[in-house]
């Protein structure tokens, strides 16, 4: 019986196991040691089926990249509500990551560990991801200082860098929270905002924290 109803499997549906299983595989031992044999058997089905279907590894592996990364910031930007204040924005959308990366720890991992390590093309799949999350952050970060500036025409440029240290931050601590037993995805996401929104909120406020005033060019040593 369950090989007439696999017979009958619409595409779409196959493909997708032959991902779910790939995805398991090559989050758990890395890309490298990842076999073709390993994905058919854990999908369900033959190996032939499988380079039928995606053609080869390196295909499978970025078809497994491109469809965690789409799951991930479709995540974020569904988390987040435009009607809320923009603390709250932030919230949402950084306790929409990390609850994500909590479920998918495997697609995290292919995403921040393996694409990113075994370079082209697998590494602009990533890049163009954390571009398209870093523009929406810079985004939410950029209406909410205009407004508390009361500057329509404040420049991106102001908010952009806080966008890109935030991104970091926050993969870097998906990575810890996801090793570390324990650890929710809301506290992850209240450990960031503890750790960004009061630098953010004193922008906000018109309160930069002002750099030390130092001498212009490089340093001197002597001795």
């Amino acid at each position: 019986m369950g090989a007439v109803r696999n017979k009958r499997m619409p595409r779409a549906v196959r493909e997708q196991q032959m991902l779910d299983a790939a995805v398991r595989v090559f989050g758990q031992r890395g890309y490298r040691a990842a076999s073709m044999d390993e994905i058919a058997e854990l999908a369900g089905v033959s190996k032939p089926l499988v380079y039928l279907y995606l053609n080869s590894k390196e295909d499978l592996f970025t078809a497994c990249i491109r469809r965690e990364a789409r799951a991930l910031t479709e995540a974020v930007r569904g988390g987040v509500r435009r009607d809320l204040p923009a603390d709250r924005q932030l919230w949402e959308g950084l306790r929409a990551f990390f609850t994500h990366t909590a479920h998918h720890p495997d697609g995290w991992a292919v995403l921040h560990r393996q694409a990113r390590t075994h370079g082209e093309p697998f590494a602009a799949e990533v890049t163009a991801m954390r571009e398209e999350i870093v523009a929406f952050v810079t985004q939410l970060i950029l209406a909410a200082a205009r407004e508390a500036h009361r500057d329509p025409d404040l420049p991106e440029r102001e908010v952009a860098g806080l966008a890109e240290a935030l991104v970091g931050a926050a993969e870097s601590l998906a990575a810890w929270a996801n090793a570390t037993p324990g650890v929710t995805a809301g506290q992850a996401a209240a450990t960031l905002m503890n750790f960004a929104w009061a630098g953010l909120g004193n922008l906000m406020a018109g309160r930069p924290w002002p750099p030390p005033e130092e001498p212009d060019g490089p340093p001197v040593h002597t001795g």
